[in-house]
C-alpha cells in the first residue's frame, strides 16, 4: 500500500488545538475510531458558539485538557447507512468525522438543510428550556425577552410565539434587528440605547396594562436591574404580581446589587437556566421532545436563524473573526 493511500486511511482534516487561547487549526487528525456504544458520523456542519470559545479559552470549566484536541460540541451529519442527525460528539466535532452515541441522536426532517440544522440547537437549548422547563410557561402570558437581538434572544420571541403568550416584549441595542422581531412574533419593543429613565417609566406603563409574567434574560447587569425596579412593589396596598425572571446570560455584566426590601416587596422570583439547573429528565426531554418539534417547525419556514458560513480548510481565520451577535458561525465541512 503507498504511504498516501495509509495517509488518507488514517487521518482526517479538522479544526485541532494546540494551545488555550489560541485558534484552532485546520491540519491532520487520527480518525476517530468506534467504540461500545458509539457510531461514525460523517459531519456536514458544526456551529461556533461562545461555549467552545470559552472551552478552547481556558476561562470555563469544562475547558479542554488534553491538547492537542479538536473543539466542537455538536454537529449535523450522516451515519454509515445515510440517515441525517443532528448529535453531540463524543469528542470533538468540527472535523471530517466523529463518535456518537447510539440512541442519543435527533434524526433531521426533510426540508431542513445541514446549516441551519446546526445553528438551531444551541438556540434552542438557551430558549425553549428558560421558557418551558424553568419558567413553566402557560398559554396566554406575557413574557419579556431582554436581550431579544442575539441569536438566541430571537428564538426565545419565536418560541414564546408559538408556546401561545399573548404579549412578548422584546429588548435590546440592535435597533435594526429589533424592528426585524416585530415580524418573529414581538408586539412591543424598546432600545437598551435609551435613558435609563425613559426604559424603566415604559416598562412600568406596560406592566400596568397587563402585568409582565416571564422575563426570559440574557444581559443581567445594569438592564435586568431596570427590568427589577419597574416590576417590584411600592409598598402597602400596592401589590406586585408574581413574576419569573429566568437568567440564561450575563452579556451585559456578571453582578448587580439586589436589596433585601426589593426581594421582601416583591412577588419576584428569580431563576437560572443551564447545565447545572436542567434535570437529567429536563435534559432528556430536550432531545426526544424539544428538538424534534422545533426541527420540524424549522422545516416548515415556521423559525428562522441568521447564520454566517466558513468552510473547515479556513476554520483559523473563521474563529478569529467579529461575527455579528445576531448571526451563528456554522462550519461547512
Amino acid at each position: 500500500m503507498k504511504r498516501c493511500d495509509l495517509h488518507k486511511k488514517l487521518f482526517m482534516k479538522a479544526a485541532v488545538l494546540h494551545q488555550l487561547g489560541s485558534a484552532p487549526k485546520y491540519e491532520d487528525f487520527p480518525d476517530p475510531v468506534p467504540g461500545e456504544d458509539q457510531l461514525l458520523m460523517n459531519v456536514k456542519a458544526a456551529s461556533v458558539k461562545n461555549i467552545d470559545k470559552l472551552r478552547a479559552g481556558g476561562i470555563h470549566y469544562a475547558s479542554h485538557t488534553k491538547l492537542p484536541e479538536i473543539v466542537g460540541l455538536d454537529a449535523v451529519g450522516t451515519l454509515e447507512d445515510g440517515t441525517r442527525i443532528y448529535a453531540q460528539g463524543v469528542g470533538g466535532t468540527i472535523a471530517e468525522k466523529t463518535l456518537v452515541r447510539r440512541g442519543t441522536y435527533v434524526v433531521l426532517p426533510e426540508g431542513l438543510d445541514d446549516i441551519n440544522a446546526a445553528a438551531f440547537p444551541n438556540a434552542i437549548y438557551g430558549s425553549v428550556m428558560a421558557l418551558l422547563f424553568r419558567a413553566r410557561m402557560k398559554k396566554g402570558e406575557v413574557v419579556l425577552i431582554n436581550g431579544a437581538t442575539s441569536v438566541t434572544g430571537q428564538l426565545a420571541v419565536q418560541a414564546a410565539r408559538h408556546y401561545g403568550a399573548s404579549k412578548i416584549i422584546a429588548t435590546g441595542r440592535n435597533e435594526t434587528i429589533l424592528e426585524e422581531l416585530k415580524g418573529m412574533g414581538a408586539t412591543e419593543i424598546i432600545s437598551l440605547k435609551q435613558e435609563d429613565q425613559i426604559i424603566t417609566n415604559r416598562l412600568k406603563e406596560l406592566h400596568s396594562i397587563k402585568s409582565i409574567d416571564i422575563v426570559i434574560d440574557y444581559l443581567w447587569g445594569n438592564p435586568v436591574k431596570l427590568i427589577i425596579n419597574s416590576l417590584k412593589g411600592s409598598g402597602v396596598n400596592n401589590f406586585s404580581t408574581r413574576v419569573r425572571i429566568v437568567s440564561v446570560g450575563s452579556e451585559a455584566g456578571k453582578d448587580i446589587i439586589l436589596e433585601s426590601d426589593t426581594i421582601r416587596s416583591s412577588a419576584i422570583e428569580i431563576l437560572g437556566s443551564g447545565i447545572g439547573s436542567l434535570s437529567q429528565d429536563d435534559l432528556k426531554k430536550f432531545g426526544s421532545e424539544v428538538l424534534p418539534e422545533m426541527f420540524t417547525l424549522a422545516a416548515e419556514g415556521k423559525l428562522k436563524i441568521q447564520t454566517e458560513t466558513a468552510d473547515l480548510k479556513d476554520i483559523e481565520a473563521a474563529w478569529q473573526k467579529n461575527i455579528d451577535p445576531g448571526k451563528r458561525l456554522v462550519i461547512k465541512i
